[in-house]
């Protein structure tokens, strides 16, 4: 029998289970059931289907459990972040949650700060400020006088709503947590001041857990539908992002790590959160990690780009895009990925080029132009913010490390690395469903600690290291990037 950890890794788009498996050649993965998570609009709002996102987890246990020679020793959950559920006094649910691309939160963060200045919440929190974190969800609830709010005896954050139907018992994951900019950065708790102000108490929430903790086991009723026992179900990173982050595979901890995919998020590991005039101007955001870290971390608009040209391409295959790129003329445009003209168009290309009329550049006209433009955009933006980062963290940033989706992008990666002069690591693309299992293997003292974990999956993934190339023509791109962004 093989002893396996399950592995739930939800985003936004879509979910799978996973079971992860220690070897003597290092980590093996093997996928059990793979569905898509699909907003639900109605009655001028979206919501997540909660039941159906469990149903496929169900399905999946169910399917683990068929396998002869599968032992699953633990389970764990991670997802997106912020989002939450209401809980009523006997335990059910309210109602489905909301997601945070509801447009209900328009304009939040302005009425919170109307009555709580910005600067005290960032000097509590360190969190950047987004219309759709929790903080502003709950008190737009408040505001509108949300009947399930009114009714809840408990929040429940996504992992924990789905560890909950697992096992019964309301937990409050500190990773996922911090996503809500409700915990106080230097306490690692929930911040009585901003609770009070939206109407809530820490009672509100399930017990305070913290990566590798136990929540409970499976209820009878899941035992009995999925044939298995009383397995634990451990508190993972539930925010998948810092799952990813504790699978980086470097050899110390003088790294810069890149999760890349829809969005790229940018960021170092730290002992302690990192809150002061300079990473709140730059709207830097200090969430929680493994092991008692801090992920200081910037938001970059990614693959998002290409993915809204690709949809009116006929989905193009990457592979295809990435030639017609890499023949293209160098430096020929480019446009700052995080201007708000990006952020939901109508049309992706369009406002591509639109942006290059603006700043007086050569508008790009074929897809190859296009996808070279957006790639050596992200390249430049990456340098930007590594190299704030550099000044920021505590420790030397000597790589690079790309993880996620993104990893597999061999010309971007090569483009990365010639922009920040440092080499980069690619991979695993697998880095958040690691983490997972990972956190799990650490509960059941399968492993040390992470920096031993991170060191076995050096060994055991694949990784690609791109080393810098052409470096005095990057540096001058990137003086005009930085001349070209100056406004934005």
């Amino acid at each position: 029998m093989k002893q396996c950890f399950f592995a739930v890794d939800l985003g936004a788009t879509s979910g799978r289970t996973i079971l992860g498996t220690f070897t003597p050649n290092g980590l093996e993965l093997e996928e059990v059931n793979r569905f898509p998570n699909q907003l639900i609009e109605t009655g001028g709002h979206f919501y997540w289907d909660i039941y159906e996102l469990y149903r496929n987890i169900i399905e999946g246990l169910k399917r683990a459990a068929q396998k002869e020679d599968v032992l699953i020793t633990s389970i764990g959950i991670d997802t997106w972040g912020v989002d939450f559920i209401c809980v009523g006094k006997d335990g059910t649910f309210l109602r489905q949650p909301y997601a945070y691309r509801d447009p209900h939160t328009d304009g939040a963060p302005e009425a919170f700060f109307a009555r709580v200045p910005r600067r005290q919440v960032y000097e509590w929190t360190g969190i950047q400020v987004m219309n759709f974190n929790s903080l502003f969800q709950l008190d737009t609830l408040r505001r509108n006088h949300d009947s399930a709010l009114a009714a809840a005896d408990k929040i429940l954050f996504m992992p924990d709503a789905l560890s909950y139907m697992l096992t019964g018992e309301k937990v409050t994951e500190y990773t996922i947590a911090t996503t809500a900019q409700l915990v106080n950065a230097n306490t690692r708790k929930l911040e009585d001041a901003l609770l009070q102000e939206i109407g809530l108490t820490k009672a509100n929430f399930g017990r305070f857990v913290y990566p590798g903790e136990s929540i409970g086991v499976l209820t009878e009723e899941v035992q009995r539908i999925t044939g298995l026992g009383a397995i634990p179900v451990i508190a993972v990173a539930g925010h998948d992002t810092a799952s990813a982050v504790a699978a980086v595979p470097a050899m110390n901890r003088n790294f810069a790590y890149l999760s890349s995919g829809t969005w790229s998020l940018m960021g170092v590991e730290t002992d302690t959160p990192i809150i002061n005039k300079e990473t709140e101007a730059l709207n830097f955001t200090n969430e929680g990690g493994v092991e008692g870290t801090i992920r200081l971390l910037k938001n970059i608009c990614g693959m998002w780009l290409l993915e809204r040209c690709r949809a009116d391409w006929g989905e193009t295959s990457y592979s295809e895009l990435i030639a017609e790129a890499n023949v293209c003329e160098a430096f020929r445009s480019l446009i700052n990925p995080d201007d708000a003209m990006f952020a939901n168009p109508v049309n992706m290309e369009q406002s591509i080029k639109t942006y290059c009329t603006l700043h007086h550049q050569p508008v790009p006209v074929t897809r190859g132009q296009i996808v070279r433009c957006i790639f050596e955009s992200l390249a430049l933006r990456y340098r930007q913010v590594l190299d704030n980062l550099r000044s920021l963290s505590p420790r030397p940033v000597e790589a690079l490390h790309v993880i996620g989706g993104g990893s597999r992008n061999d010309l971007l990666n090569q483009w990365t690395a010639n922009a920040v002069n440092i080499p980069v690591v690619a991979g695993p693309s697998e880095a958040t469903a690691i983490g997972n299992v990972m956190i799990q293997a650490l509960a059941a003292d399968v492993a040390k600690d992470v920096t031993s974990m991170r060191q076995l999956i050096n060994r055991s993934i694949s990784l690609k290291t791109f080393q810098p190339q052409d470096m005095e023509v990057w540096d001058a791109a990137y003086l005009h990037f930085k001349q070209m962004t100056s406004n934005n």
